[in-house]
C-alpha cells in the first residue's frame, strides 16, 4: 500500500520531534515514524544549555519544562588523584529526557507520530522518495528527513559511515531517594586515573550519575558488575562519601552502560548532510561524546534550523511562470531543496565544532598520563570549564521566518 504524506520524519527522538513542532508552529504538518512501540530514551537526563533553553521557548515548552526541573547553578570539578577542587563555575542548567519527549509530544497534533514504524529501504521515485517500512507499508513523500540515531538508515543511504568507537563507555544510574538526599543544586565532576565521573541531583529526591572509562565488553550488560567496578575505582580516589552512596543506592535495573561513539568531523566536512529532498539532523547528524553536554542541545538546535528553512522553502509563493506552465512539482522541489542546502550550511561547522570539542575535552579529562594529569589539573580546569559556556552560547537565530 503506497501512502502519500508531505514531509516525513524518521525518529521521534529529540531531533524528530523538535523538527516537526517547529513545523506545526509554522502551519506545516509532517509525520513522525518511531520504530519503537511508545516514546523512549538512552539514558536518563540531560544539560540543557541556554542555547536549547532558546530552541524549547521557541516551540512554546521551554516554561512548562522549567517548573518541573531542578535548577543547576554550579558545576565543580575536582581531581580524584589529589582531591583538590580545580574549576567552579556559575551557570544555568537541568533536564531530564523523557520529560523533554513528552513535553514535545504532546504538543503535537493527534496522529503525528505513528508508532512501530521502522523504515527497512529508501529509493528514488522522480521528484519524491519512496520510504518503505517493515510492515511492507511504502511512504512517497516530498521531504525525507533522518532523526533516527547513531544507527541512522536515513545518513547511510546519504553516505555516511556508521559512527567510530572512541574505546570510552558510559556506565549511567539513576537512584530515587525515599526522603530529600540533601545535596545542593550543583553538577559535581571528578577526574582522574584514567575515568571521569559527574553527579547532577534533577530534583530533591532524584540523582543521575556517569561514569565514564575505557571501554570494556565484560561489563556492558551485568549491571552488577559495573556497580562494583564503579565503587571499586571511587574507592580509590578522592570523592567525598555522600558521591559514593550514591552509586551504592542505585537498584541494578537503573544502570545501563553504552559504548562512545562520534562521527569524524572531516566526514562532515565533505559529506552530505542533504541530497535531493533528503537530510539529516540530531545524532543522525553529529553523534558526539557526552563530554561537553551538548548532543541534545544541539538537536533542539537543528530542530528549529530545520523547521525554518524548511517552511521558509514551503512557503514560498509560486511564481506566475510556473503557475502558467503547471510545473508546480518541478519548482516545489528545486525550492525543498535549496531550503535544505541552507539548513546543511548553518549546521555543518556548528556540527564540526560541537564534535571536536566535545572529543578533546574527553580525551583531556580523562587521560591518566603524567602530563595529561598535570595539564587538566593544573593549566586547563578554568579554559575547559568555560569552553561549556562558550560553546552553549550560540545564536542560530529564531524559529520565525524572516
Amino acid at each position: 500500500m503506497e501512502e502519500v504524506q508531505d514531509i516525513v520524519i524518521v525518529g521521534a527522538g529529540i531531533a524528530g520531534l523538535t523538527t516537526s513542532l517547529g513545523l506545526h508552529k509554522l502551519g506545516i504538518r509532517s509525520l513522525v515514524l518511531e520504530s519503537s512501540g511508545s516514546l523512549r530514551i538512552t539514558g536518563f537526563a540531560l544539560t540543557i544549555w541556554t542555547n536549547a533553553w532558546k530552541a524549547l521557548d521557541a516551540v512554546g515548552i521551554g516554561d512548562s519544562l522549567r517548573q518541573q526541573h531542578k535548577q543547576i547553578y554550579w558545576n565543580l570539578s575536582s581531581s580524584a588523584i589529589s582531591g583538590v577542587q580545580t574549576a567552579a563555575m556559575s551557570f544555568d542548567a537541568k533536564g531530564k529526557k523523557m520529560l523533554l519527549l513528552e513535553a514535545l509530544s504532546k504538543e503535537l497534533p493527534s496522529g503525528t507520530i505513528r508508532f512501530s514504524s521502522k523504515v527497512v529501504s529508501i529509493e528514488i521515485s522522480g521528484f519524491y522518495k519512496l520510504v518503505h517500512l517493515a510492515d511492507g507499508t511504502i511512504l512517497k513523500t516530498k521531504v525525507l528527513i533522518g532523526c533516527d540515531g547513531v544507527n541512522s538508515v536515513v545518513a547511510k543511504w546519504l553516505g555516511f559511515k556508521a559512527p567510530t568507537f572512541t574505546g570510552r563507555a558510559s556506565i549511567r544510574g539513576c537512584v530515587n531517594f525515599k526522603s530529600n538526599h540533601g545535596l545542593e543544586p550543583k553538577f559535581f565532576q571528578f577526574f582522574g586515573k584514567g575515568f571521569r565521573s559527574g553527579f547532577l541531583p534533577y530534583n530533591d529526591t532524584s540523582v543521575f550519575w556517569f561514569f565514564t572509562t575505557s571501554e570494556d565488553k565484560e561489563r556492558e550488560d551485568d549491571p552488577i558488575k559495573m556497580k562494583q567496578f564503579v565503587l571499586s575505582k571511587l574507592g580509590n580516589v578522592y570523592v567525598p562519601d555522600e558521591i559514593k552512596a550514591i552509586v551504592e543506592n542505585t537498584e541494578l535495573d537503573s544502570i545501563i552502560s553504552s559504548p562512545l561513539r562520534y562521527r569524524h568531523p572531516w566526514e562532515l566536512l565533505w559529506g552530505n548532510i542533504n541530497k535531493d529532498n533528503v537530510c539529516v539532523a540530531g545524532d543522525a547528524l553529529h553523534p558526539m561524546t557526552p563530554d561537553l553536554g551538548q548532543g541534545g542541545c544541539a538537536a533542539l538546535e537543528d530542530g528549529v534550523v530545520l523547521a525554518r528553512c524548511l517552511a521558509g522553502a514551503l512557503l514560498k509563493e509560486q511564481s506566475q511562470e510556473t503557475k502558467e506552465k503547471g510545473d508546480k512539482e518541478r519548482e516545489e522541489y528545486k525550492r525543498i531543496e535549496l531550503g535544505l542546502k541552507k539548513y546543511a550550511k548553518e549546521r555543518r561547522w556548528r556540527s564540526i565544532e560541537l564534535i571536536s570539542t566535545a572529543y578533546f575535552i574527553g580525551f583531556i579529562n580523562q587521560g591518566n598520563g603524567q602530563v595529561t594529569t598535570f595539564l587538566r589539573d593544573n593549566i586547563l580546569p578554568a579554559f575547559l570549564a568555560g569552553l561549556l559556556l562558550k560553546k552553549a552560547d550560540f545564536d542560530y537565530g529564531q524559529l520565525k521566518i524572516s
